[in-house]
């Protein structure tokens, strides 16, 4: 059965820690000029309809590195720019690749391509959530502090779309989350409430950024 990684609450409180670990382990093996996993047969898809840097070049970077091929796509050079549906673009891309990367505006854009395709779908960013970002900080975390126990984390600024994963996550994992932002850039509140019902009563907002970076070790 496929699986989609459109936010982080795609993934288990284990599923990330198991994520995790498997990236640590091969940065280990890359460094170390030791094998990696065969993807040499495997075609990784990059749909993106906003502009990219850090997010094209680390997935296309990643699956040359383990031996397979990426195929970077606009709207633009697909038939969606003459109005073919999302589902038809999904079901084709079915056939062709092995996975799927999409960058786009809009979630339910990410989520009409998933529900359509038989290939696991990512989510490379859209206005509502970035994952894979938050995903990489974490790792990064895990590397700098040796693991992720007692983390306590503030968010400072807009509440957008990494914002929201960082909710997100904290909900799953269960560490601390102070989020402070201008009156009228509050992550959206359905999000903040879906957190705290799962088991986000460790995020707090409050309006005094100071307050929130003086209790947290990471500034966000």
């Amino acid at each position: 059965m496929k699986r989609d990684l459109l936010t982080i609450l795609d993934l288990s409180r284990d599923e990330i820690y198991r994520l995790l670990n498997l990236a640590k382990e091969l940065k280990h093996r890359w460094k170390a000029g030791e094998k990696l996993p065969d993807c040499s047969r495997k075609t990784l898809g990059l749909l993106f309809e906003k502009p990219s840097t850090r997010t094209r070049i680390s997935f296309q970077v990643a699956i040359y590195r383990l031996g397979g091929q990426a195929i970077y796509m606009t709207p633009q050079d697909t038939q969606l720019s003459r109005d073919e549906t999302l589902a038809d673009t999904a079901r084709v891309l079915s056939r062709y690749l092995d996975a799927l990367v999409v960058r786009t505006f809009g979630q339910n854009v990410v989520e009409e391509l998933a529900k359509h395709s038989t290939i696991p779908v990512i989510n490379g960013l859209t206005d509502s959530y970035h994952p894979c970002q938050v995903l990489s900080d974490l790792f990064t975390l895990a590397e700098k502090r040796g693991n992720l126990d007692d983390l306590k984390v503030a968010w400072v600024g807009d509440g957008n779309n990494v914002a929201h994963s960082w909710i997100n996550a904290a909900a799953r994992l269960g560490f601390k989350l102070w989020i402070s932002c201008p009156e009228g850039y509050w992550p959206r509140e359905e999000i903040i409430e879906n957190a705290r019902n799962l088991e986000g009563k460790n995020i707090f907002l409050v309006p005094d950024p100071r307050e929130a970076v003086s209790q947290a070790e990471v500034i966000n």
